[in-house]
């Protein structure tokens, strides 16, 4: 239950040990360990750039939109020949940027393998700690709330399984962690403050798309401040105050949703009941694409930015989703926050305003872009600070808001009982607030 010392802070002097090539995880069954031996390749430690770890895919396909990402066992890629590969370097005097922080990052970033009797599915998490604290995403670990009793598998950049116990989830985040049993000695990455991120930032993934381990992708931050809604069956269905809990009008159909799972050759797939669950993300183009949910999303120095969670699809129900470099990943304050809370308690709080809101711009009288409060909790955090119906939200701790989405992810990336400040509109004037938020349960 302690939080692992190593955890968001710097790391101790690194064990270092061979490591050897990264491929697709075998099929199951098969024996990874022929062929000859690769020629020793030289190892780069230098203090580096930007890495994200692509999200994982669950299989089957929605409509464009934003796709959670968790690969089925089905028509996985993969070498079944080769075994795990480190990182390659045949020339260290031309090192880039983006090859040092792959050799620094990729023995952080495991391979998450997830089994019920509903399905199966991969994903990627991130070490947190030399014990086997690892961080991933809900929708990974549960098979998108297919399952509550997972049996999970994690393999490592140098080839080394090992069993996993869930130690907790957070369906609002998409967060998860599990606990690798009886491990030593694994490399913890290291956080960096996502709030002093810039557009135009270095951003380089390292997961495994389709099972293909140690993939790395590079790109840059595409965009700040966004907010994603997401349908998640593992997510509460309905808010705890009987609706007036900071969420959109009932019945909104969100474009953005999680992928299906490939149920057992000859099942059905079972329907899930769905909520909706709104995150704060941080926009990158770096590729990310089906066996990438759950990794890191990395700086220019080789720490965690980002814990990578969905893409935006153009695919359709008959095609298989996959990047058109549109991918998004939690910021890695909020997931630090949730992961200390999952492994000191075993869940995570979240901010609660206590009203409903809607896009402002859906009002043909607005005439500006934000939250448009329609109704007040009676008792709660929005009734409290002196809001009404009709104060459109402008602006949530510094953050601008655009939409009910927006404010919504905002308020939940908080802890419950946090104090926040917001500005809002009311009569054509802007006024501003502060905040003691309530504790969402769902």
């Amino acid at each position: 239950g302690h939080v692992p010392p190593a955890f968001g802070g710097p790391q101790p002097p690194q064990h270092t040990q061979p490591t050897m090539p990264i491929a697709g995880a075998p099929a199951q069954g098969t024996d990874a360990t022929g062929g000859p031996a690769a020629p020793k390749q030289r190892r780069v430690g230098l203090g580096v750039a930007a890495a994200i770890v692509a999200a994982a895919l669950i299989g089957g396909a929605s409509g464009a939109g934003i796709t959670a990402l968790i690969s089925n066992d089905d028509g996985v890629v993969s070498n079944d020949s080769a075994g795990v590969e480190s990182i390659v370097v045949n020339d260290p005097d031309s090192v880039n940027q983006i090859t040092a922080v792959a050799a620094k990052a990729s023995e952080s970033v495991v391979t998450i393998s997830v089994s019920s009797g509903q399905g199966a599915g991969t994903g990627s998490g991130i070490i947190l700690s030399d014990d086997g604290y690892v961080l991933t995403n809900t929708h990974v670990v549960t098979l998108d709330g297919a399952t509550a009793d997972p049996a999970v598998k994690v393999k490592t950049s140098d080839g080394r399984l090992f069993d996993a116990e869930l130690v907790g989830t957070d369906p609002l985040s998409d967060l998860a962690v599990i606990k690798l049993a009886d491990a030593s000695d694994l490399t913890p990455l290291e956080f960096a403050d996502s709030d002093n991120l810039n557009v135009g930032d270095t951003a380089i993934a390292i997961g495994a798309p389709m099972g293909l381990a140690g993939t790395v992708t590079n790109g840059i931050v595409s965009a700040l401040n966004r907010s994603i809604d997401v349908a998640s069956s593992a997510a509460p269905t309905t808010p705890d105050d009987g609706g007036e809990g900071d969420g959109g009008q009932e019945g909104s159909e969100s474009p953005f949703d999680f992928w299906n799972f490939e149920a057992p050759e000859g099942g059905e797939q079972p329907q899930q009941q769905q909520g909706q669950i709104s995150i704060p993300v941080i926009q990158t183009d770096a590729a990310i694409n089906p066996g990438n949910s759950g990794g890191a999303l990395l700086d220019s120095e080789g720490n965690l930015i980002g814990v990578n969670v969905a893409i935006l699809s153009a695919g359709s129900a008959q095609t298989e989703a996959g990047n058109i470099g549109v991918g998004f990943a939690v910021p890695s304050n909020l997931a630090e926050r949730v992961a200390k809370e999952i492994i000191e308690n075993g869940s995570a709080t979240h901010g609660l305003l206590g009203a409903t809101v809607t896009a402002a711009e859906s009002d043909a009288e607005s005439t500006t872009v934000g939250a448009l409060i329609s109704e007040v909790s009676a008792g709660g955090a929005a009734a409290n600070a002196g809001l009404e119906a009709g104060d459109v939200v402008t602006e949530f701790n510094g953050v601008p808001i655009t939409d009910q989405t927006d404010l919504t992810a905002q308020v939940r990336a908080l802890p419950g009982g946090a104090e926040a400040e917001l500005t809002y509109l009311r009569g054509g004037e802007s006024h501003t607030a502060s905040v003691t938020l309530g504790t969402f349960e769902g």
